[in-house]
């Protein structure tokens, strides 16, 4: 019962923190927390740790738990790793033609072929975030899904700080269509080049905006 609230406090604080939602810099109110979720203190501290591990909160003795800053000078080594990573994750999830997951990445796709295009960033970011998780699952080595999710939280920390200054985010989520697409046609090395063009896209459209 204490691993299932621990998860589940972990899952909340997470969003919030890769949303922003937490300032970077806020400090983790515990007792609040504590009410809010209704959960004792034990499972929200272990929810924490993971949290520390996933370079999402910062703790220091005495003075508690703080949200990390979001530093834009880590993008080119995230991106270093993404570009290594995220386009093997799509050749093995094509080559599966998303395995156990296939039904929810063709509703997903739907999903995102029928966007009106009045959807706020808000939607559009936390599709990006859903899309990306999908695809880590569907490439079936929850090794590279953990480091892939991690890499992720922190490229999308620094998307969300540089928002408001992106022209567009609408074609970034479109590119997400081909993808799924290729996935389903079992077409590894398409989805492959397409990843990789999507993050490569990713880090340049933030750079023109630094």
């Amino acid at each position: 019962m204490s691993e299932s609230l621990s998860d589940r406090a972990y899952q909340i604080l997470r969003d919030r923190l890769i949303m922003l939602d937490i300032a970077p810099g806020e400090p983790i109110n515990e007792a609040a927390l504590v009410q809010e979720l209704n959960i004792g203190r034990t499972p929200l501290r272990e929810a924490l740790k993971r949290l520390e591990v996933d370079h999402l909160v910062h703790s220091y003795p005495r003075r508690g738990t703080f949200a990390t800053r979001v530093d834009i000078t880590e993008l080119a080594a995230i991106t270093e790793v993404r570009l290594a990573l995220e386009p093997l994750a799509a050749d093995r999830a094509a080559a599966l033609g998303g395995g156990s997951l296939r039904a929810q990445i063709e509703q997903t796709l739907h999903a995102i072929t029928n966007f009106k295009g009045d959807e706020s960033r808000r939607t559009l970011m936390e599709n990006d975030l859903a899309v990306h998780r999908l695809i880590y699952q569907a490439a079936a080595n929850h090794h590279m899904e953990e480091t892939l999710i991690r890499l992720d939280n922190l490229a999308t920390r620094i998307w969300c700080l540089t928002l408001d200054r992106l022209p567009s985010i609408e074609e970034h989520i479109a590119e997400h269509q081909a993808l799924l697409q290729a996935v389903l046609d079992q077409d590894p090395s398409t989805a492959s080049e397409l990843a990789r063009e999507h993050i490569a896209s990713f880090e340049s459209s933030v750079r023109a905006v630094l």
